[in-house]
């Protein structure tokens, strides 16, 4: 199944989701979308480009180096911030970096009406199977 199909039939098991996504935070690059209305390719493409920000921008990867250094551990590559919420005015943004890809991260967006703890972990059970889609 193609990865635009499995966000597709995941979105349908994640409460009042809108939309899905899949990012590379590394190139800022979104891998796959599935989303209920149509959006200008410009605002997809800005989404992707602050999920790439949100996990691995300038002062992100910044405040990963300082703990790191201040618990007297080198740098191996570990990232701190492994999912965010983020509640707009209408809306439940829900991003969660991948455990067998960590530089990809799954972007789902909700009505504000849903179930924020099971909206979270029905994103989180739908990563296994997004990531084996990749």
């Amino acid at each position: 199944m193609s990865l635009d199909a499995k966000l597709a039939s995941l979105s349908t098991t994640i409460p009042e989701c809108l939309a899905a996504g899949y990012v590379d935070i590394g190139s800022g690059m979104l891998l796959g979308v599935k989303t209920v209305d149509s959006h200008p390719q410009e605002v997809i493409a800005l989404v992707a480009a602050a999920t790439a920000d949100m996990f691995a921008g300038p002062n992100i990867t910044t405040i990963e180096r300082l703990f790191k250094k201040s618990r007297g551990i080198g740098d191996d590559g570990h990232h701190y911030f492994q999912e965010i919420v983020v509640n707009s005015d209408n809306l439940i943004h829900v991003f969660l970096r991948g455990k067998v890809y960590p530089d990809y991260v799954a972007v789902f967006v909700c009505r504000k009406t849903a179930n924020l703890g099971l909206a979270l972990t029905k994103a989180r059970m739908a990563m296994p199977e997004i990531e084996s889609a990749v």
